[in-house]
């Protein structure tokens, strides 16, 4: 069974930090590229922030560059999302995902996890 499972989400005020945590299991995270993507509401869901399985490769959303941090720990089936200096408009359900291929379009994207959400505060 394929399982990617998100923590870390709440509510923080503006200037905050974060960190979203998305364990996978064996299969699905081995040699994949994990994905970290945000739905607000009434809106699509938008990519944030990709990495390569060895790390080499990383993405960042505009809107995010400078303030979120992708990483991972293979050893640990897990891949992080540190987000610093939180915005209200960050707020959203943050969503892991999984694929072999290293992309930033939403669609494609194979394996997801259940969504966290971020709440921030003015």
């Amino acid at each position: 069974q394929v399982q990617l499972v998100e923590s870390g989400g709440g509510l923080v005020q503006a200037g905050g930090s974060l960190r979203l945590s998305c364990a996978a299991s064996g299969r699905t995270f081995s040699g994949n590229a994990m994905g970290w993507f945000r739905q607000a509401p009434g809106k699509e869901r938008e990519s944030v922030a990709a990495i390569s399985w060895t790390g080499g490769s990383i993405y960042y959303a505009d809107s995010v560059k400078g303030r979120f941090t992708i990483s991972r720990d293979n050893a640990k089936n897990t891949v992080y999302l540190q987000m610093n200096s939180l915005k209200p408009e960050d707020t959203a359900v943050y969503y892991c995902a999984a694929d072999p291929n290293f992309c930033a379009i939403v669609s494609m994207w194979r394996f997801w996890g259940q969504g966290t959400q971020v709440t921030v505060s003015s």
